[in-house]
């Protein structure tokens, strides 16, 4: 199927982009729910698959709402007011959602399942009202053991691809970038056009612009998400998500070690991935108060913070952390 996306000169003036934390959390599902993990994520979908098969988020809300292929739900993908909305304000819009448009998304999701829904779903169609605010809950929940951990390294990634793009509308044009995005897009003539979709998308069925997400686990695909009136996003596979899961330290810092100290510069070379206090003590030799301790300053000093794993605490290099390792390296 080919959709096909006019543009007049007020669309494109009004073309932006978009990092948003739910368009991740979307996507990193629909990965995560795939019989083979794309190869790029096997490594974090190893870390993170039994953190939420212990919380049971393995078969909750997402998994009844979110298939391996097909329709992705569009309430669950709400347009942002701002370039880089947080967590917090895109549940608020979920949680606030028209209740027609949960019920569209969920009599799509039944066409595609023999016009079958789980009583979980079926509960949602009749009273959306009562159900959204569980369905927040549970993203929280997946978002603490899943996104939060990774989400400096996966949001830098996002921000260098909008950087890039930036650059290239101002240096090219905006129909040139719409033209490089994905081998799927194509820009002709005034249109943008859309190969291997799953559904339509249409002028008449959307608002003006367009909104363009740069996404880690949308990849390899292009996703789309049409609500009349609103803008249609167009979420694209971000540059870069070949390097995403690299070590970003492969040696230990020694001139950084002159600056805050041995053990805090092995700790901070050691956190690659979120790790437990228990997990860096016997990476390190160091023993487990004194990794608690370190770990104290260095979270004080913004170089990492911390997220809780059930009854685990798991410690993550923040971005500052990244570039200070990168100035020492």
């Amino acid at each position: 199927m080919q959709a096909r996306l006019t543009f007049s000169v007020n669309d494109l003036a009004e073309t932006r982009f978009a990092v948003t934390p739910m368009w991740e959390v979307v996507t990193s599902f629909r990965a995560l729910a795939a019989s083979a993990v794309p190869e790029p994520h096997r490594g974090w979908a190893d870390q993170v698959r039994p953190r939420l098969a212990a919380a049971g988020l393995d078969r909750g809300w997402l998994a009844d709402m979110i298939p391996p292929a097909g329709h992705l739900p569009d309430f669950l993908n709400p347009a942002p007011a701002t370039a880089s909305p947080g967590l917090s304000e895109e549940l608020a819009a979920i949680e606030a959602t028209d209740p027609e448009l949960v019920r569209r998304d969920l009599d799509r999701l039944a066409s595609q399942r023999d016009n079958q829904l789980s009583p979980r779903l079926r509960s949602l169609h009749h009273n959306p009202p009562a159900h959204l605010p569980r369905i927040v809950a549970e993203i929280e929940a997946y978002w603490r053991l899943a996104m939060a951990p990774y989400w400096d390294r996966i949001r830098s990634v996002l921000e260098a691809d909008i950087f890039h793009r930036g650059r290239q509308v101002a240096e090219r044009g905006t129909a040139r970038v719409l033209q490089e995005l994905h081998h799927t897009v194509r820009w002709d003539g005034g249109s943008l056009q859309l190969v291997q979709r799953d559904c339509d998308i249409t002028r008449i069925e959307t608002g003006a612009g367009l909104l363009l997400v740069p996404s880690v686990f949308a990849w390899p695909r292009v996703l789309t998400r049409s609500v009349r009136s609103e803008p249609p996003q167009l979420a694209y596979p971000a540059r870069g998500i070949g390097t995403l899961w690299e070590p970003r330290t492969r040696t230990h810092p020694e001139t950084l070690a002159a600056v805050i100290g041995r053990s805090r510069a092995l700790i901070l070379a050691e956190l690659d991935s979120p790790t437990s206090t228990t997990e860096l003590a016997q990476r390190s030799g160091l023993s487990a108060a004194g990794v608690s301790q370190h770990l104290t300053a260095l979270r004080a000093a913004g170089l990492t913070s911390t997220h809780r794993v059930g009854r685990s605490v798991l410690y993550a290099r923040t971005g500052l952390a990244d570039a200070l390792l990168a100035a020492h390296a």
